[in-house]
């Protein structure tokens, strides 16, 4: 289990797909390429300005996940602009209190450009930011689950044995949500939820039933399989995020790109120019439906000013602040 990420370890979540799926018919493969690789290219350094408001937006937003009370949140940050598909985060893991890293650090999968291979990184909240897609405006979300909720999620990601049995060796940023030839980084956090939480909703029947069938029995038994996992999650209503294409012929241009994939999608998906991926839209649209009692704060920043906002309705794009939201001035 890695605590920290190493300079060619640099994001690269579904916001290669922007790259792909959302640029003009002109697009070549050539081009494509190119983009793709950019990803594990070590970012340009940031000005002292630059690192001191980084560090003071993650002192913010760690001192709203310590007032919260909660030992953990599922936290998503922004990634390049994928609002053409209509989302604004595009990665996504648990940040945890007791982190033996250090409090609050994300644990998460990320694709490790140097081993070219996916691996479990803990990440600290100022880290974290780094991976936003812009130095001047950015967004991060976290959501608090219930507490029976919370204690079940927090024993899966602290076990190392169960958080890497669920990670897969072989990464695509479009893996099929649904799929277990690859993975990439919101699906294993949906999977790891999913073990955790298939646990307490077996528990819970077997308190009211007094009886416990052979299924239930494996469910409850340590190493949850990836099976298991995603059928938990179909069987509590998971929807993976849609992803329309428009042109066609990048389905071809994609299967050049060394971390996208298309082979693992049902048939008719790709006949409808469409694919189905686990993203932090998905997940949090699942947390808020089948854990009841779940809340959100989300936060955005600008180069002058931190905008925070409670529950569901998200703030406005640009980072504009409504009557309901707490401005924190960083001038």
């Amino acid at each position: 289990m890695s605590r920290r990420l190493g300079r060619s370890s640099q994001r690269l979540g579904l916001s290669i797909l922007l790259a792909l799926f959302g640029t003009s018919a002109g697009l070549t493969a050539g081009t494509a390429r190119a983009a793709v690789l950019d990803y594990c290219t070590p970012p340009a350094a940031l000005s002292a300005t630059q690192n001191d408001r980084l560090f003071r937006i993650a002192a913010i937003v760690r001192a709203e996940l310590d007032a919260s009370g909660q030992t953990l949140a599922i936290v998503s940050r922004s990634g390049l602009d994928l609002s053409r598909f209509g989302m604004r985060y595009s990665h996504a893991g648990i940040s945890l209190k007791a982190n033996p890293s250090n409090s609050w650090a994300i644990r998460q999968l990320y694709y490790d450009c140097e081993a070219q291979k996916p691996r479990i990184f803990d990440q600290g909240v100022a880290a974290f930011l780094l991976g936003l897609s812009s130095t001047s405006i950015g967004y991060l979300s976290a959501v608090f689950v219930p507490q029976a909720h919370a204690q079940s999620l927090e024993a899966a990601a602290l076990d190392n044995r169960q958080a890497l049995n669920l990670l897969h060796d072989r990464y695509s940023a479009n893996a099929f949500a649904f799929g277990l030839q690859y993975q990439n980084c919101n699906q294993w956090l949906a999977e790891l939820m999913a073990a955790a939480w298939s646990r307490l909703s077996v528990q819970s029947a077997q308190s009211a039933q007094s009886e416990q069938s052979d299924h239930s029995a494996r469910l409850v038994q340590p190493g949850i399989s990836r099976l298991q996992a995603q059928t938990w999650l179909r069987d509590q209503g998971y929807t993976p995020a849609l992803f329309e294409i428009a042109w066609r012929p990048i389905l071809w241009v994609a299967s050049l790109i060394p971390w996208v994939h298309l082979d693992d999608h049902p048939a008719e998906d790709l006949e409808q120019n469409r694919l189905r991926v686990s993203m932090p839209q998905s997940i949090e649209e699942f947390l808020r439906t089948n854990a009841p009692g779940s809340s959100r704060i989300e936060f955005c920043h600008t180069e002058t000013k931190v905008v925070i906002r409670r529950g569901w309705t998200p703030i406005l794009d640009g980072c504009q602040a409504e009557s309901q939201d707490q401005v924190i001035s960083l001038e």
